[in-house]
């Protein structure tokens, strides 16, 4: 059975509102969470980046729900260290917590100083990452020279288990290659056929392990409150790759998003004021086959989205008993 989780925005919400916001959530029927881990907005008028990694562990100490992450190790963070967070997390909250890898956004990696690499160069910086912390997480000692470099590192404290690595992606591409080392596939959502396309490049390479999906979705009870919170909040994110890899700040977005016109801000989130709109956008993401689904509200309120999607919507997209 899919469940359906609450994708909470750091980039949006304060961490104590945003702590606030998936307690909620719990309350109001959502069965799992997963977060952001970013250090810049996409804009500034969200105007918000919370440390994910202290965040996760009160989120997962005040909840009861499943937690994913996505992160992007080899640049703004040492693979060794996502290891250890990924290990502590997983040895405090069993079978409750997994991550998900990506390449990463200049946005968030450009702070270290160093060079942003081309995307091919950044995909094996990636892998090397993956096959550091798996190994860490196995309880090995890792050495390793390359895109990345290990000295002796070694976990002392490990989860039993080790929490699940997913690939993110966007592209069939990408979703092809995460089949070689993911234990699962996330992505967001885009036209269906584009979505099956992907989930079948993924499965038909190997790729085993749960999918996830995140949504954005921008509800009102006025269809025109509901397209401006969209407008204001998302109107930075319509960018496909490589400009939205390659920007740098909240200002260079703000910039090229000065003039973008709704219409396109309708192409990459699902706003309607009309709950059965909504159910029906994500009964087709169900058809797909699915594992869990996070909806993400692009608003910077989230109440009034919980407790409408909790009791409307939620309901219709579960079985029957």
């Amino acid at each position: 059975m899919t469940t359906f989780g609450f994708h909470a925005s750091h980039e949006q919400i304060g961490p104590r509102a945003l702590l606030e916001a998936v307690m909620h959530a719990e309350r109001a029927g959502f069965d799992a969470a997963m977060c952001s881990d970013h250090f810049s907005p996409w804009s500034a008028r969200q105007g918000e980046s919370g440390f994910a990694w202290s965040w996760l562990g009160s989120a997962l100490q005040a909840t009861g729900l499943p937690f994913g992450v996505v992160n992007a190790p080899g640049q703004r963070y040492h693979p060794a260290i996502i290891a250890q967070a990924i290990g502590t997390l997983g040895a405090m909250y069993p079978g409750r917590f997994w991550a998900a890898l990506g390449t990463g956004e200049a946005s968030n990696e450009h702070i270290t100083g160093d060079p942003w690499p081309r995307k091919d160069i950044r995909a094996a910086r990636l892998r090397e990452c993956v096959d550091v912390i798996r190994a860490l997480l196995a309880g090995e000692e890792v050495s390793h020279d390359g895109l990345v470099r290990v000295d002796r590192a070694r976990l002392w404290t490990r989860p039993e288990q080790p929490p699940a690595l997913v690939g993110a992606a966007v592209s069939v591409a990408t979703a092809r290659w995460c089949a070689e080392w993911a234990d699962g596939l996330i992505t967001v959502n885009a036209p269906v056929a584009h979505l099956r396309e992907m989930i079948d490049a993924y499965r038909d390479a190997g790729g085993e392990g749960p999918l996830h999906l995140q949504v954005h979705v921008s509800w009102a009870p006025d269809q025109a409150q509901a397209e401006a919170i969209a407008y204001d909040q998302w109107r930075s994110n319509v960018f496909a790759p490589p400009v939205c890899w390659d920007l740098e700040t909240a200002e260079h977005f703000d910039v090229v998003s000065a003039d973008v016109p709704a219409h396109r801000v309708a192409e990459v989130v699902n706003v309607s004021a009309d709950l059965g709109r909504h159910v029906g956008w994500l009964e087709e993401y169900l058809e797909l086959g699915f594992d869990q689904i996070a909806l993400h509200h692009v608003g910077q309120e989230q109440r009034g989205f919980i407790d409408a999607f909790g009791a409307e919507v939620l309901p219709k997209l579960r079985p029957a008993g």
